[in-house]
């Protein structure tokens, strides 16, 4: 057994990566990706609620974002690593093995955008105030997400001598070949967590001080993650993505996302300087329930006004008939 750093971060055993429950098996990879999910779409629903939009609106959006992320997310990782599915004697239906771990942020930026445009066209909502509400809880799922890649024994960087280096089994297939059994790896997983939840308290503390809307503060998510992820990237060993000029494609990507977000911080200021006036497209509000059709001594109690019939209407009963039947 090699000898580890006494601040070093021991990897997980491999038994929590996966159990059972009847013949299905759990992949907690998938569980964190899954906790990631759930936790934006709740803080994404509280804010887009908090500036006017009806509550529960964000669920519309979501069916159709998250599985075209999810997709998105998949392929991108592929065909990014076209040499870890394409070989002779390769089982292609790993390229469908989403549990294993390889889920592209950058793709599923790209997959979960075109789902949330077409969300956004259905409910009525601004693409842009969507994106304004999802961009720290964006960062909070993949911060929770990151959990799965420390779990599976996944992204991590250049060997290091730093006490808090991650131990990494030389066993593992993704450990570097003609490193020494024992050899300690930048945490890229840790680091990402930490530079997500800055992120997170830098967003929301310019969201506030400038009232950044239509797409502003999404710009800066974008330049935030694309910066840290760049630097990530570069330091990474374990299998990482092909790449164009012996830079990695995610590196690239990385770049591509800081100049989009400049471009769209600079565009939509210039477009929209004043505030967002609601989270609706125009012609679209919330839905609207009228009041239902209240029966007898409770529709004359209205017609009186008398302290009586005030009380009486608290009271009032409703037929089926009229609980089915629209108010007119």
């Amino acid at each position: 057994m090699p000898s580890f750093s006494p601040l070093s971060i021991p990897s997980p055993d491999p038994v929590f990566q996966q159990f059972n429950i009847g013949p299905l098996t759990i992949h907690t990879y998938a569980l964190c990706i899954l906790a990631g999910i759930i936790v934006a779409m709740f803080w994404v629903n509280a804010r887009l609620t908090k500036r006017g939009g009806e509550p529960g609106v964000v669920v519309d959006i979501v069916l159709w974002a998250v599985p075209l992320g999810i997709v998105g997310a998949r392929f991108y990782h592929v065909f990014t690593h076209l040499g870890d599915y394409f070989y002779d004697g390769a089982n292609l239906l790993n390229v469908f093995a989403i549990w294993d771990g390889g889920n592209a942020l950058y793709g599923s930026l790209i997959g979960g955008a075109i789902g949330a445009y077409i969300g956004c066209r259905f409910s009525g909502i601004r693409l842009w105030s969507f994106a304004d509400a999802l961009a720290p809880a964006m960062l909070a799922a993949q911060a929770i997400g990151r959990i799965g890649n420390y779990i599976n024994h996944e992204l991590f960087g250049l060997p290091t001598t730093l006490p808090w280096g991650l131990e990494i089994e030389s066993t593992n297939g993704k450990f570097p070949v003609g490193l020494a059994d024992g050899t300690l790896f930048h945490p890229l997983f840790l680091y990402e967590i930490i530079w997500n939840v800055v992120g997170i308290a830098l967003l929301l503390l310019l969201e506030r001080r400038f009232q950044l809307r239509w797409g502003k503060l999404f710009a800066l998510y974008l330049v935030w993650y694309g910066l840290g992820r760049s630097w990530l990237e570069a330091i990474r060993i374990d299998p990482t993505s092909d790449g164009f000029l012996g830079i990695p494609a995610n590196v690239w990507a990385s770049f591509l996302a800081v100049a989009l977000g400049i471009v769209l911080f600079i565009v939509q200021s210039r477009r929209h300087p004043g505030l967002e006036n609601s989270v609706y497209r125009p012609g679209r509000g919330p839905r609207v329930v009228e009041p239902r059709k209240k029966k007898g001594a409770a529709a004359e109690a209205d017609a009186s006004g008398s302290d009586s019939d005030v009380a009486s209407e608290d009271s009032g009963v409703w037929t089926d008939e009229e609980l089915s039947t629209p108010s007119k």
